[in-house]
């Protein structure tokens, strides 16, 4: 009897452990992060350095950089917009890169009229293309930022200012305050300005070292959850051992609306004129109303490798997403061995795991997803050696664990839909059906002799 009660308490806290892994997997796939922290990029930011080069009559002249410090999130058309609060009566008397959107009210000037006289102007990147007197280095890019991994060169960039009735001297100048960075959206969140040592720099030929009259920074960082209310992205699983394929979750990026026509369109709607690169998307009805859907497909199976095809498309007709990217996370990365036709680097931000890839496309090949419709797709193949000691297929270990699209994190499948082995009926669920039932008849034979 002593032993049959052993058994009944151990079945059941079996049968409770299981329900909790389950229900703590599905609740942390489901969902994407929503903090600002970014434990793939913990280091990731958006620094703006604000380097004072010379004073003027009743200013200064200043040369304002923004770094993208983030190793997989870039700015991408149309581009960055830099916004501050002056902290005194300052006005901008002239620009080079950039320009200001508004010139704001400069009626009590006469003669010599400012840029820009507004207490909260905005700043805008000019275009490619804009007349050689009017531009900087690192300037005149459409506000469009490359990733710090992708190329570190195109990561950067800068506008020149001239600002009046500021002050003079180090003692006399006022940072500006209440910054705010949108790319092009919102998302950006941006710190106090920090008055720093002042920058230095090097003469071209390395001989002579000049540094700014005095500089600030401004650190931003991004937040998913205040970029959009609902995800953007999700994923979906199929293999060659299993004919089941896994689709992204049913309203994973939101339901359809059909009391309010016009928030989707059918994909045979041939009457769209999609307005390409608008801000708001405009997806095309489907279960999971995501612009973007990865999917990851295990191809084949090789005594010493496997293979993973991935595609990318996109259900968004307002949007062609230029300088893409990819972040998967998975333990066989490791040992990747080759990417065919995608841009590969490894994501180490802890030095001693190796699982996590950043994927970009090759330039003029398929560095642009276009927008939805017959070419709204872009894919490759990765080739994966085995380890032994880790490879299995059984219990999805080779689907990814995370996966990001230009930053964000896209919707996962719930692991208990993963595509299973064949002949693998012993499922968790089903053994954790049998378990009940076994409790159920032990304590029907307890009862049944009490």
């Amino acid at each position: 009897m002593a032993n049959l009660l052993l058994f009944i308490t151990r079945s059941f806290f079996k049968l409770c452990s299981f329900s909790l892994s389950i229900l703590f997997l599905i609740s942390c796939s489901s969902f994407p992060s929503t903090e600002a922290y970014d434990p793939l990029d913990p280091n990731g930011n958006i620094t703006i350095k604000w380097d004072i080069m010379s004073w003027t009559s009743d200013g200064y002249v200043a040369v304002v950089t923004i770094y993208n410090f983030q190793q997989y999130r870039h700015i991408q058309a149309p581009g960055w917009k830099l916004g501050w609060t002056w902290a005194k009566k300052e006005v901008i008397w002239s620009m080079m890169g950039g320009e200001t959107t508004e010139q704001g009210d400069c009626s009590r000037f006469k003669g010599n009229i400012p840029h820009c006289c507004n207490k909260h102007p905005t700043v805008v990147d000019l275009l490619p293309g804009t007349p050689y007197n009017q531009q900087i280095a690192n300037c005149c890019k459409g506000g469009v930022l490359n990733s710090w991994a992708q190329d570190p060169a195109t990561a950067a960039s800068s506008f020149q200012l001239s600002v009046g009735q500021s002050g003079t001297t180090n003692k006399t100048v006022r940072v500006p305050v209440d910054f705010t960075l949108k790319a092009p959206g919102p998302g950006y969140t941006c710190g106090p300005a920090k008055i720093v040592k002042p920058s230095r720099f090097v003469t071209p030929d390395g001989r002579r070292e000049t540094q700014a009259m005095m500089t600030w920074n401004v650190t931003c960082t991004y937040s998913q959850f205040l970029a959009q209310e609902a995800p953007s992205c999700c994923v979906s699983f199929s293999s060659f051992y299993n004919d089941t394929i896994v689709p992204c979750s049913k309203c994973a990026c939101g339901c359809q609306n059909t009391t309010q026509p016009g928030s989707c369109v059918e994909s045979k709607a041939s009457h769209i004129a999609p307005v390409v690169n608008s801000y708001t998307p405009l997806v095309r009805c489907t279960r999971h109303m995501c612009p973007v859907r990865v999917h990851w497909h295990i191809k084949l199976n090789y005594k010493e490798y496997w293979r993973v095809k991935i595609t990318i498309t996109n259900f968004n007709y307002n949007m062609n997403y230029t300088q893409w990217s990819l972040v998967v996370q998975h333990p066989n990365f490791d040992n990747l061995t080759q990417s065919f036709s995608f841009n590969y680097k490894s994501i180490t931000p802890y030095t001693a795991i190796n699982d996590t890839a950043m994927l970009w496309g090759i330039k003029f090949y398929n560095d642009m997803l276009l927008e939805a419709g017959p070419l709204g797709n872009v894919q490759s193949e990765l080739l994966f050696r085995k380890d032994k000691a880790t490879f299995t297929f059984e219990e999805g270990w080779a689907f990814p664990r995370r996966i990001y699209f230009n930053g964000d994190n896209c919707v996962m499948p719930t692991p208990n839909v993963y595509p299973g082995l064949p002949n693998a009926s012993s499922h968790q669920l089903t053994s954790a059906l049998g378990l009940l039932v076994t409790l159920l008849a032990a304590m029907a034979l307890l009862f049944g002799h009490a």
